[in-house]
């Protein structure tokens, strides 16, 4: 595609915000003229603040000109390698500090060429299309919820206070590789697009969200899609990014028809954790007023601004308890594996031995061969296999025994102890005029 056939650009605002009930933002946010990102990090103290801004930078890379001639297949195979890349730079922090394995981030990622999106998402972070008052949701959350929700088991307003709306199917955590969905959005001129974090479509319906995106500038719509999200009590980190398509060469012009004077953007922006906030107050009785919106940021090769390659800030987090990805199997689930079969070993090892060692203090007179005989163990067999052997043999034939006498020693006649066995032969021996003898 030439720069010529570039017929639509981009007017964006990017916004995050720490939210009313969070100490931190685990957020991170990009939009730029050729990419618009989300990602909403999951670990609490495992550090989902680090797991979103290690995306975002890895993604941000995206957003350069597409080169002439680019075909649709080569744009969903960019997003897809980006996101494969992000995966692989969390599994560099996760060997690092293996503290870190329980992290994860959804990552919901549009890359724009001048005529298309192509989109890459994983996890509950979304994309929509405002067009022609229409709002159409681009992408489906990768969550248990909406598993419930396709299979018409709870509606859509269920779902906002299902007690397991949080609990995410896939996310990249960097020790599974997890298949994005990939596809290509065809754009026009006047079509509105918002990509945000589940802080705001996890408390705005999609009647709410057309409302905010229906006027004003972009900037204007993600300002008031944040205050909605919070006054609607939002207990989560709330990021959105808007962008209008507009004709090559309007994205330039702040004064257009629709801007209503607001500051628009053709500069980069980074906002949430991925970024050095600059704070300012926006929300009149909000608890802190912090917003994510920024100075455009330079490219950075590292996974965090401001830190050297391979760092990671020791500022400790608060558990994030409402909210859950997948966790990866254990490092070392192998040897836990092994160690549970050797306690199970070890418990079936005891308990046949005790099994074992009760059998041989059991005693039962029976026959062996013709000759009346002590046996030790019990009067049966598992599996074919018999639990007794002979242990003392007479010279007291079965033969000689009265028929009620032979008939119950063939069955096998238990004994209390040894002694009882032998003044049990005793007694039969008396009765046919025989004395036995032990062998």
């Amino acid at each position: 595609m030439s720069q010529d056939d570039r017929a639509l650009q981009l007017r964006f605002a990017a916004i995050s915000d720490v939210g009313r009930v969070r100490k931190d933002n685990q957020d991170s946010g990009y939009a730029g003229p050729w990419l618009l990102t989300v990602c909403d990090g999951v670990g609490g103290a495992a550090r989902g603040d680090l797991a979103s801004s290690t995306a975002v930078q890895q993604l941000r890379n995206l957003d350069v000109a597409p080169q002439p001639e680019h075909t649709t297949e080569e744009m969903i195979g960019q997003v897809a390698g980006a996101l494969h890349r992000a995966h692989d730079r969390i599994a560099e922090l996760v060997d690092h500090d293996p503290s870190l394995s329980s992290t994860s981030t959804t990552a919901t990622v549009a890359l724009f060429d001048g005529t298309q999106l192509a989109i890459g998402h994983v996890g509950d972070s979304r994309a929509y299309l405002f067009r022609q008052q229409g709002l159409t949701q681009l992408t489906h959350d990768h969550t248990f919820v909406q598993t419930l929700i396709d299979d018409g088991r709870i509606t859509e307003t269920e779902a906002r206070y299902h007690p397991h709306r949080n609990l995410i199917l896939k996310a990249i955590d960097g020790q599974r590789e997890t298949e994005p969905d990939l596809f290509i959005v065809p754009l026009q001129a006047g079509d509105r697009l918002m990509l945000c974090s589940d802080g705001v479509c996890g408390v705005l319906d999609d009647g709410r969200i057309a409302d905010v995106l229906t006027g004003g500038s972009a900037d204007y719509a993600a300002v008031e899609l944040v205050r909605a999200s919070l006054e609607a009590g939002s207990s989560d980190n709330v990021t959105c990014i808007v962008a209008d398509v507009v004709e090559a060469g309007e994205a330039d012009d702040g004064n257009d028809e629709g801007n209503d004077g607001d500051e628009t953007h053709a500069e980069p922006q980074l906002v949430g954790a991925a970024a050095e906030l600059r704070r300012r107050r926006l929300f009149k009785g909000h608890r802190s007023g912090d917003t994510g919106e920024l100075e455009p940021v330079p490219g950075d090769s590292d996974g965090l601004d401001g830190l050297p390659d391979g760092a990671i800030p020791d500022d400790p987090l608060d558990p994030e308890a409402l909210r859950y990805a997948p966790r990866a199997p254990s490092r070392f689930l192998w040897l836990r594996r092994v160690l549970a079969l050797a306690v199970l070993v070890g418990v079936v090892w005891v308990a046949a031995a005790g099994a074992w060692s009760w059998a041989q203090r059991q005693y039962f007179v029976g026959v062996h061969g013709d000759d009346v005989t002590i046996f030790r163990g019990l009067n049966t067999s598992f599996v074919g296999i018999d639990l007794s052997k002979p242990y003392v043999k007479t010279d007291l034939s079965v033969d000689t025994l009265a028929t009620y006498d032979a008939r119950q020693v063939k069955q096998g006649v238990t004994q209390s102890s040894l002694d009882d066995a032998k003044h049990y032969i005793a007694s039969l021996a008396s009765r046919v005029g025989t004395v036995a003898g032990a062998e």
